[in-house]
């Protein structure tokens, strides 16, 4: 890397920090999918019991007797959240991934050839 300019070392170094920025956001996507996964089978669940059926509910580290309907209403808007939040970590991953490809051609732009630049 000594022989390279120090705009190209920069770029290198913001792709870098660009492929660690899509490793997070990727690993975020993966929890919010398992969380909504998660709260959409509870939900299911909570479809399929009758209509007084005895619930518990986690609050911490107790579990507190509730009402269907509550319970459905507090798992409905959970699982509105995760569907935004999921949302919200795809866009950023599409920003990231035009980002990433930009400073890739920029790279090798830079470097006067073609060859597929690698963020190590």
């Amino acid at each position: 890397m000594e022989n390279v300019s120090p705009q190209i070392q920069n770029q290198v170094a913001q792709l870098q920090q660009v492929q660690q920025q899509a490793q997070a956001i990727s690993g975020q996507k993966v929890q919010v999918e398992v969380a909504l996964n998660e709260t959409t089978m509870a939900l299911e669940e909570v479809d399929k019991l009758d209509e007084n059926p005895v619930i518990y509910q986690r609050i911490g580290d107790l579990l507190v007797k509730s009402e269907k309907d509550k319970v459905k209403e507090k798992l409905s808007e959970q699982k509105e959240t995760f569907e935004l939040r999921l949302k919200t970590l795809e866009r950023q991953e599409e920003r990231i991934q035009k980002r990433f490809t930009q400073l890739q051609q920029q790279i090798r732009e830079a470097l006067g050839g073609t060859a597929p630049v690698a963020a190590e």
